[in-house]
């Protein structure tokens, strides 16, 4: 896998415990790129098949934040609260509210086989190399999950709703051998559930934040969804790929 290489202690040890306390792990630098969306879908594709393909089964079990809706008597509370703080971004949220609970249909147990994944393939995390290639990390959420739901995370990050640019990537997913298969709605589940979660938790924060700047920082983060949603309608398109 194209990530950046672990260093290990004088006792081949992953993680190192310092004199004073604190927990260290190292890792090979790599120069990375900004992020972006536009990576180029056969060698995105193929590196997220080689992902799928790592012989290691794991133990760390799929957890509630990647296959549970939110929920729209939460999403009705988070506005009133919204609302009541003056947030400059609840217009905007309150028009999404129908998409929201509806997208929340399509939520469910993963039906395919778990194995371990990196769930969270965004673009901060998938990088261009200063030679041109692709680098994968931040391993920290990595745990059990359905492959080709994970898979449609990445349509959905990576193509938007574009299905040529969806099938470019999923057809090079396939021809390097990766499990997974995108067919119907209920395979964007992991999506759904994580990008409203983070949406949800923007909102906390802002409602939490105590300073102008901390504010905006999370005003921000609400934005990336606001800006970019995930609707109904994109993951048809996707799927039509």
């Amino acid at each position: 896998m194209p990530t950046p290489a672990v260093r290990r202690t004088a006792e081949r040890a992953v993680i190192a415990e310092l004199p004073d306390g604190p927990h260290v792990r190292l890792h090979a630098w790599v120069d990375l790129a900004e992020p972006s969306l536009d990576l180029d879908a056969v060698a995105l594709g193929s590196m997220v098949a080689r992902l799928h393909q790592v012989p290691f089964d794991g133990t760390v079990p799929l957890d509630e934040w990647y296959r549970t809706p939110v929920g729209e008597p939460v999403w009705r509370d988070w506005l009133l609260r919204l609302r009541g703080a003056d947030a400059p971004f609840a217009d905007e949220l309150e028009a999404l509210m129908p998409e929201l609970v509806g997208l929340e249909d399509w939520v469910s147990r993963p039906s395919g086989t778990l194995r371990s994944c990196h769930r969270d393939l965004w673009a901060d995390n998938v990088r261009r190399t200063s030679s041109g290639g692709l680098c994968v990390f931040d391993f920290d959420n990595a745990g059990l999950a359905d492959p080709s739901q994970e898979l449609a995370c990445v349509l959905v990050e990576y193509a938007g709703d574009d299905p040529t640019r969806a099938r470019a990537i999923r057809d090079a997913y396939a021809t390097a051998g990766g499990p997974g298969r995108v067919e119907n709605p209920m395979d964007f589940s992991m999506a759904i559930a994580q990008l409203t979660h983070i949406l949800e938790e923007g909102c906390r924060r802002w409602l939490v934040a105590r300073t102008d700047a901390d504010r905006a920082e999370n005003e921000a983060w609400v934005h990336e969804y606001l800006d970019r949603p995930l609707t109904r309608g994109g993951i048809e398109a996707l799927l039509a790929g």
